[in-house]
């Protein structure tokens, strides 16, 4: 565990009252401020057109980011995102893109105001730079962010910012990536806020001190100018809207999105039942040469009309996969915007007075400096949103008119790929660096009612997108040999997870090698799970082919279409590395679905048959896991499918009690907890029983069920998930599967270390225990 370095304390983002942070500004910055009847005071239709139009600001400044941008992460992936705040930093509107970085931006503000208002100063005309992960702002360093303030009548009247992931920034690694830091001072510097623009003029000194860092300067450079076009687009509009409605009626307006937004979430929290849910997930390894698995664990409890996220137990912090509070926060909000609230505006300032966070520093999900955090917002932060989804899901699932909001886990985590080298196909050879971005292209998870999105996109992204393939050749001397949809990537389930893809380019057009830097999790574990019985999505997976006879296969004409064609040496990659690709040789990655909902045992067969038609689902997987079976023409062999799908539930029931005998109970007036269970109240008492057969499991809390649990292989989970944990760690990972003992529909499977203590199960009473 890293030491925290003394003073570093100034830089560290904590939960902020607005209020007291009001109390604690100079003199010499006066605020507009604006009271509650003004706020009351405001009628419908001033209020909804002057809403539309701080919405529209943050659409523009979108646009004029993208325009200006030359890096294929804005203009192509859309990884970016804005933001208008009132005078005190408190998000008012946020742009549909990022939304992890919307649990950063206010706190960058706020140490701004606390730590800048007399020296340097806070005057209009300012904007700051900073991508400080322990102040806010961004999750990692390459998150960059340059932000204003906007005053109007001589007050500070709120602050547009823009934010966008940076492809380097310096640093010992490629794309500021270091798989193997132990601390940040092996990735690129983190700046705390410092003024890049004095009255209005962009500074020389500062430009030229921040893209001095970076490897590729010149793209660096531009993305600066173009968040300070974007900020100067914000200011303009917000301004003219000031100026036809007035100050006072915009501010009020401002504060009035806030409290909707707050009121209509705690709305929705106070009518669903009070509890506490629980999540855990893994990363695995945690730098180049690790070999341990790194757990995070959440506590959700939601009371009358508030939520805690509690992350106590969660392990100490490690290697390069850390976030800052920032972090935490940004994982907190990439799951509750478009879950809790996505029929609610995003007036993020509102919607976080909703909730609370507890967690230990020194964790992987609250880092204190100097860790390494380079794969802050792609690893912990991620991670902690894809718990917390899984707590809400679970919580949203007993309210049948909310099912639409409920989602298995989506496609799990960021599959870094960071490729740098020599490009030799102009007159004058030039270095170039990349992302791919292509995993943008993730598997959501499957709903109550609706399979997974296929390659629908991230969960944390609304408005993401995979960059064209012939642009990344037309950029890069690389050449795509296929991206393609991958069969059984998503989670088996009664609704199935949406698939992921993957990826093959070889070098094309350098003679030298080509510079690589992965990292990734979900290979060992899986962070794609499923809900309900659901199973999880793939596990990823990259492999390189040396020696490999590609080129041969080109030059007469052919394509190959997988790894195995291409010949040479296939070599694994670990989590956590740095490689090359040499001319002649094979890069593959392949990302994740999303996980599946329900027991696939319960699956409309004719869907089956649709996923193999499709080529979502292998006709081996549609037997095995789902228990269909499809005859010669392709359709569903009905005698065939039943005598498939007993034999898989007389397979669950081998690992039940002898008797197989169970108590039942009436289920007129259940109450729905999730796709297999319900609840019924008894002279005072919960029993939660089995929606199928009825079965009593237990009565009290979920956590105290009668489950018949299963650990086997992991590839009783199904191809998508590969056996390969010996491979990145050195833990034992299973399959775990807890069935009803009735009629041994799944209630809960995942693919978990063997020491995991389950979260659904936790301290409950196994009727039978087979192991394999």
């Amino acid at each position: 565990m890293v030491m925290a370095v003394p003073g570093s304390e100034r830089f560290s983002s904590r939960p902020v009252d607005p209020a007291e942070l009001a109390a604690q500004l100079p003199e010499s910055l006066p605020v507009h401020t604006v009271t509650q009847e003004q706020i009351d005071a405001l009628d419908p239709l001033t209020y909804e057109v002057v809403r539309h139009r701080l919405w529209s600001v943050t659409d523009e400044m979108g646009e004029a980011l993208k325009r200006m941008s030359g890096s294929p992460i804005v203009t192509d992936a859309n990884d970016f995102d804005f933001a208008v705040s009132d005078e005190l930093g408190q998000e008012v509107q946020v742009g549909l893109y990022n939304t992890m970085l919307v649990g950063a931006v206010d706190l960058a503000i706020y140490w701004t105001l606390q730590h800048r208002a007399t020296n340097p100063g806070i005057a209009e005309g300012d904007m700051f730079l900073t991508n400080d992960p322990w102040v806010g702002g961004g999750l990692h360093q390459n998150d960059a962010m340059v932000y204003q303030p906007v005053f109007t009548d001589g007050k500070l009247f709120g602050w547009t910012s823009a934010i966008a992931h940076q492809p380097d920034l310096g640093g010992v690694g490629l794309g500021s990536f270091s798989p193997a830091a132990q601390d940040v001072f092996s990735e690129s510097l983190p700046t705390p806020p410092i003024k890049v623009v004095r009255d209005g003029v962009l500074q020389d000194d500062v430009a030229d001190v921040w893209v001095r860092r970076s490897r590729v300067p010149m793209m660096i450079g531009l993305d600066l100018r173009a968040k300070v076009g974007a900020n100067t687009v914000g200011r303009d509009r917000l301004l003219a809207v000031i100026e036809q409605y007035g100050a006072d009626t915009v501010k009020a307006v401002m504060k009035r999105m806030m409290a909707d937004a707050e009121s209509r979430l705690r709305g929705k929290l106070t009518d669903l039942p009070d509890g506490t849910w629980h999540a855990t997930g893994y990363q695995d390894q945690s730098h180049t040469g690790d070999r341990g698995l790194h757990k995070i664990t959440v506590a959700m409890t939601k009371s009358a009309n508030h939520l805690t996220f509690d992350f106590t137990g969660t392990d100490p912090q490690s290697g390069v996969v850390n976030c800052t509070y920032a972090g935490m926060r940004g994982g907190v909000m990439l799951a509750l915007l478009p879950i809790l609230a996505g029929d609610i505006p995003w007036s993020a300032g509102g919607l976080m007075r909703c909730f609370d966070l507890v967690a230990e520093e020194g964790t992987i999900n609250n880092a204190s400096f100097p860790a390494a955090v380079g794969r802050g917002p792609i690893g912990p932060a991620w991670l902690t949103g894809n718990l917390v989804a899984e707590c809400l899901s679970q919580m949203l699932d007993q309210a049948p008119d909310l099912d639409a909001h409920v989602q298995a886990t989506c496609c799990g985590t960021w599959d870094t790929a960071v490729i740098a080298g020599l490009d030799q196909r102009g007159a004058v050879p030039t270095p170039f660096l990349s992302i791919m971005m292509d995993p943008m292209a993730g598997g959501y998870g499957a709903q109550p009612q609706a399979d997974g999105m296929d390659t629908g996109g991230l969960f944390c992204i609304p408005l993401g997108r995979v960059p064209d393939v012939e642009m990344t050749e037309f950029l890069y001397p690389v050449l795509a040999l296929w991206r393609r949809e991958e069969p059984d990537s998503g989670g088996p389930g009664r609704r199935r997870g949406g698939v992921g893809a993957s990826l093959a380019i070889t070098p094309h057009g350098t003679s030298f090698p080509i510079g690589l830097v992965l990292a990734s999790n979900g290979k060992a574990v899986s962070q794609n799970n499923g809900l309900a019985g659901g199973y999880p999505g793939n596990t990823g997976v990259e492999w390189i082919a040396r020696d490999s006879e590609v080129d041969a296969m080109l030059g007469a004409g052919r394509l190959p279409a997988g790894l195995d064609e291409v010949g040479g040496t296939a070599e694994l990659q670990p989590c956590y590395g740095e490689t090359y690709v040499a001319p002649g040789e094979v890069f593959t990655m392949f990302w994740q679905g999303g996980g599946g909902y329900g027991d696939p045992l319960t699956r409309d067969p004719e869907d089956v048959v649709r996923d193999v038609r499709e080529e979502k689902v292998t006709a081996a997987t549609a037997e095995a896991a789902y228990g269909v079976v499809l005859d010669g023409s392709g359709a569903v062999d009905a005698q065939a499918t039943d005598t498939r799908r007993q034999e898989l539930k007389d397979a669950r029931r081998a690992r039940g009690p002898a008797d197989g005998t169970r108590e039942t109970i009436e289920l007129t007036d259940a109450r729905r907890l999730d796709d297999n269970l319900v609840a019924v109240t008894l002279d005072g008492v919960d029993q939660v029983a089995c929606r199928h057969c009825a079965s009593v499991l237990g009565s009290g809390a979920v956590g105290e069920l009668d489950l018949v649990r299963y650990e086997g292989p992991v590839t009783d989970a199904g191809p998508q998930v590969v056996d390969g944990a010996g491979d990145y760690v050195d833990g034992a990972v299973h399959f775990r599967q807890y069935c009803c003992p009735g009629c041994f529909t799944a209630i809960s499977t995942a693919v978990v270390p063997v020491d995991h203590v389950d979260d659904v199960t936790r301290t409950s009473r196994v009727l039978a225990d087979a192991r394999s």
